[in-house]
This record gives C-alpha cells, structure tokens and sequence, in this order.
C-alpha cells in the first residue's frame, strides 16, 4: 500500500469536545467516564486565549488515555486525548494537525467553529461534534456542515454546565442529536464507537434531555 493510501486510510472517529468557561469541570467528568480503548480520538478545543493552556498537565489524572498538547503536523491517533495550544487556529490535513495564527483575534475566538469546519473539508472518518460549558456560542455555526457529512452532534445539558450559553447556542442551532450531562455524553460516545453505522435521531431544541 502506498504511503498516501495510507494517509488516507486513517478513517477512525474524530471527538471534538468545544468548551470555554467551565469546560474543565465538563472535560473532567467526561473523560473519567470514558473509556480508554474506544479507538476514537478526542479532540479538546478550549476557546479561551488569554493565558497557556495547562489542560495537558491536569487531564492526565482522568483518564488512562495518553494527553498531548498539539504541536505543527502532529499525527492524529485513536485512544488518544489532543489539546489546542492557546491563541492557534486548529486545523487538519492528511491525518495531520495543523496550526495557524488564530483568525479572530479579538471578541470572543471561533476556534472550535473554525477546527469543525477543517474536520468537515479534511477528515475521512466519522466526526462528533461535543459543545460543552463556556461563554458565547462558538462551534453552533459548524453543526449544520457536520450533520451534512453524516456526523453526530451532542450539546451538554445546560443544567449541568458551569456556564450554559455554548451548549444552549449549539441546541438553538436546531442541529443537536444530543443533550446529556458529561458523564452520559461518555457513555453514549461508547454506544457510537461501537456502532459506527449508527444513524442519530435528532432532538427537538426544547428538549434537553435524551433516553438513549
């Protein structure tokens, strides 16, 4: 097989978890419920850019995951936890990160908009899409171009979030499968590794809570 052929064959799950304010109550919660050997990888795209990122030192103590902070033409791996590096645009290309100069460097960032949009154009395997606590709404305007390519979109239930107008700007976008607290957010990414078939039935955006 050709080394392009497999470059290409890296069609494993993409998780992108969005979060901003609160988000490390959220990433913690989901990622001590979530198993290690999924053969997914997830992405943790935190919009806050004022200060260096320290997710990568305080995550490894949740999970048995191995955490990296995301450098220049990084190989994305399942079983893996990656973290944007602050004030960098996220993209990907040929199963590779990329970082660029953040485009919106001020108001509040579009980073998780802006690395969904990349998975949409670049990524060959199934993408889910994970909104959880922060301020302001980024990420709701890239859910509709992930339900276009067959992706799975999930928004945290907001009674659970430390701030709620992420998850509650994603579920207005009327393009939510989803609404669970981080733990069952956990647990229904299990359900998709598993199934990775699996067609998601929509929510009403009123509804914010999901029986699976």
């Amino acid at each position: 097989m050709s080394i392009k052929a497999n470059v290409f064959a890296k069609t494993f799950p993409v998780v992108c978890v969005g979060g901003s304010s609160g988000g490390l109550d959220a990433y913690i919660r989901l990622l001590t419920h979530l198993p290690a050997d999924l053969d997914v990888a997830v992405v943790i795209v935190n919009h806050i850019t004022t200060m260096p990122t320290m997710l990568h030192q305080i995550l490894p103590a949740h999970t048995q995951m191995p955490v990296e902070l995301i450098s220049e033409s990084l190989c994305i791996r399942p079983n893996h936890v990656f973290i944007i590096p602050a004030n960098r645009d996220l993209h990907v290309l040929n199963g590779r990160f990329r970082l660029k100069p953040i485009s919106k460097p001020r108001g509040w960032p579009a980073v998780i908009t802006v690395f969904l949009c990349s998975l949409v154009e670049h990524w060959h395997g199934k993408i889910v899409a994970v909104i959880v606590s922060g301020m302001d709404g980024d990420g709701a305007a890239a859910l509709s171009s992930i339900k276009q390519v067959g992706g799975i979109t999930i928004a945290q239930a907001p009674e659970t979030a430390v701030k709620q107008d992420m998850p509650e700007s994603a579920i207005a976008s009327g393009h939510i499968d989803f609404v669970l607290s981080p733990e069952d957010i956990a647990l229904e990414l299990a359900r998709i590794a598993h199934a990775p078939l699996m067609k998601a039935t929509s929510i009403s955006s009123s509804d914010y809570r999901a029986d699976i």
